[in-house]
């Protein structure tokens, strides 16, 4: 009967991964060469993982200076917002860890991500459909709990998260994150009125 996988070994390896895969993106990601500078085989990743796609995904998802995580943990800290200025803040400090140096440093490989779920969607597409529910179901029951009915809150959380998920795009292109700051608070400015809405 073969030995189980070893969770310490399986939780290491995960995070070795990541450190690899945010170094040398997706693009050429091959289990040999990752299996080599890891110091191990790839069918022994093949072994605790099944799929270099679900290995991926497992590594993102145990990240824990993940944004959802960390904005998560702020809701259990400081408690949900309760009114649209609360809302303000809340998303401002979110979009302020994610211009945090770890955080911009990780974001070109989830636009690699996106790219390779849109033309492949049998790999990676499960990914990023993961990040974007997270979110989306993040915020809208944060607008659920300012009064806003399940489908108000849930337009309201998906304008804000794919908008939001845009104004990180582009600077990567074009390194202009002053802009897309300024830009991001213009988009909260047109938005907040909208949350006083109980509908």
């Amino acid at each position: 009967m073969p030995r189980p996988p070893d969770p310490a070994k399986r939780r290491d390896l995960l995070d070795r991964i990541r450190a690899y895969v945010l170094r040398n993106g997706l693009s050429d990601l091959s289990l040999r060469p990752l299996a080599r500078a890891l110091g191990t085989s790839d069918r022994m990743l093949l072994y605790y993982f099944g799929t270099k796609e679900r290995m991926v995904a497992e590594a993102l998802a145990v990240y824990e200076r993940r944004p959802l995580l960390r904005a998560r943990e702020l809701l259990e800290t400081v408690g949900p917002p309760t009114d649209p200025a609360g809302l303000r803040r809340f998303m401002e400090e979110v979009w302020r860890q994610f211009r945090a140096s770890d955080v911009r440093a990780s974001l070109p490989l989830y636009l690699e991500i996106m790219s390779a779920g849109v033309l492949h969607p049998d790999r990676y597409g499960p990914v990023m459909r993961d990040i974007v529910t997270g979110w989306t179901e993040l915020l809208a029951s944060v607008f659920r709990e300012l009064g806003m009915t399940r489908d108000g809150a849930r337009t309201q959380a998906t304008v804000l998260a794919d908008a939001a998920l845009g104004l990180l795009i582009a600077p990567l292109a074009d390194g202009h994150w002053d802009r897309a700051d300024t830009a991001f608070r213009t988009l909260l400015d047109a938005l907040e009125p909208g949350w006083h809405a109980r509908e």
